[in-house]
């Protein structure tokens, strides 16, 4: 290849960071990723909003149902993320995820079909729900791992907020399009429209160079490597600190894609539009938070400080805005809850990964991923039964709750140890 001055060629991973909310597209592999997850983020949640939308519809608007669908598409993720962070260190993570990308592409056409032809029925969503469970319990801790092969370790945390800038960005405008979407045309076209999207992330994948990415050392297959990363976590007293708050605030307090449309439509009354509405709202704010979160990122390294504060400012947002009395009042309570929320996520997520050996990180990233998504079986049913029994605002008030306790109780545990954890140095 022909020598090109460092004033011509592209960045590569593993050059020294720059500063800049945007520092990490100068690198083109995380150029071509960024570009295919704008396209396809928009048409996942498209395919949430009409997913948790059709479920409603077959079901008479229970709740149950819904808190059933988003257990049965979560529930995968706890038996299959600590094996999937295996995986992740031992193969190729770009051919892994175009293989699984492929795999999403396809379950999205079938739900897609079935609800065009109109034969679709409650038990094929739950179905395809536990196929889509399985795929991202696969996809997730590997595309996280994948993140410092693309940009290198000094700018995972920009990366990692620049993911959830488009992620929430996506979340702006799929729920927007969603909603209006089902009202004029119904909810099957789309689930097909997210399928073509997929395809934008297969082609991004395709499209990399593969001698451009910091992989770790290779772990070879061999007997105890999930136990080995789990002894790992357990040494590391920090690490676990951590693990248990996420655990806690996303089962119980980020519980919003069965929440909200409760809220919607058994609270206020709305229909698909108004769900997607108060969707987009809350989008908004973790949208801007992962600005925010990108452009600290670029500047400095993750700290706990940064982690308990916004954990404990989304369960006080939470609380408030269960008590707003009308369903503008409320949205706009989504606006700030969105920003503390995805500071939260954010935060965590970049702490983990910057504290972690490369060799390791796979299988702490699905350890992670446990903990985050593992929940949900949980925390969907339990939404459902609290919105039936004590109201359809209940999920935020409760959960509002539980979170501001546990970050007192992590609180507490950190200061008596007299140490920050996972300070950079």
């Amino acid at each position: 290849m022909p020598h090109r001055t460092s004033a011509t060629r592209d960045p590569v991973a593993g050059s020294p960071p720059r500063r800049g909310t945007f520092a990490s597209l100068r690198i083109r592999n995380y150029r071509l990723f960024f570009g295919g997850q704008i396209v396809s983020n928009i048409g996942t949640w498209m395919q949430r909003i009409a997913q948790d939308w059709l479920v409603f519809q077959l079901s008479g608007n229970d709740p149950v149902a819904l808190g059933i669908a988003v257990a049965l598409q979560f529930a995968p993720t706890v038996v299959l993320s600590l094996w999937a962070g295996v995986l992740a260190d031992r193969v190729d993570k770009r051919k892994l995820l175009i293989a699984i990308q492929t795999g999403m592409c396809a379950q999205a056409v079938v739900l897609g079909l079935l609800d065009v032809t109109e034969v679709v029925l409650l038990w094929h969503v739950y179905v395809l729900c536990v196929v889509h469970g399985c795929l991202s319990a696969l996809e997730v801790p590997t595309r996280q791992s994948f993140v410092a092969e693309m940009v290198g370790p000094g700018h995972v945390p920009n990366a990692v907020a620049l993911n959830s800038s488009i992620f929430n960005m996506a979340r702006i405008v799929g729920p927007a399009i969603a909603g209006f979407t089902i009202v004029a045309i119904g909810t099957g076209w789309l689930f097909l429209a997210n399928a073509a999207s997929t395809v934008a992330v297969i082609a991004g994948l395709a499209l990399m160079r593969p001698g451009e990415l910091l992989r770790g050392p290779a772990v070879a297959r061999a007997k105890g490597q999930l136990r080995e990363g789990l002894r790992y976590v357990r040494g590391r007293s920090d690490l676990m600190t951590v693990l248990v708050l996420v655990f806690f605030v996303s089962t119980f307090g980020i519980t919003f894609f069965a929440s909200l449309a409760i809220v919607a439509a058994n609270v206020f009354g709305t229909q698909a539009d108004g769900y997607g509405m108060l969707s987009t709202l809350l989008a908004v704010g973790t949208f801007t938070g992962a600005l925010a979160s990108a452009r600290r990122g670029s500047r400095s390294r993750p700290r706990v400080g940064v982690l308990l504060g916004s954990a404990l400012a989304l369960g006080a947002l939470e609380i408030g805005a269960a008590f707003m009395p009308t369903y503008l009042a409320f949205g706009i309570a989504l606006v700030p809850l969105g920003v503390a929320t995805i500071t939260f996520l954010n935060t965590a997520n970049a702490l983990v990964q910057t504290s972690v050996s490369p060799e390791m990180r796979g299988r702490v990233m699905g350890l992670y991923v446990l903990v985050l998504m593992g929940g949900n079986p949980i925390g969907g049913p339990m939404t459902g039964w609290m919105a039936e029994q004590f109201g359809g605002r209940s999920p935020f008030y409760l959960g509002g709750a539980i979170a501001v306790l546990a970050v007192v109780v992590c609180a507490l545990v950190l200061y008596r140890a007299r140490r920050d954890p996972l300070r950079a140095v």
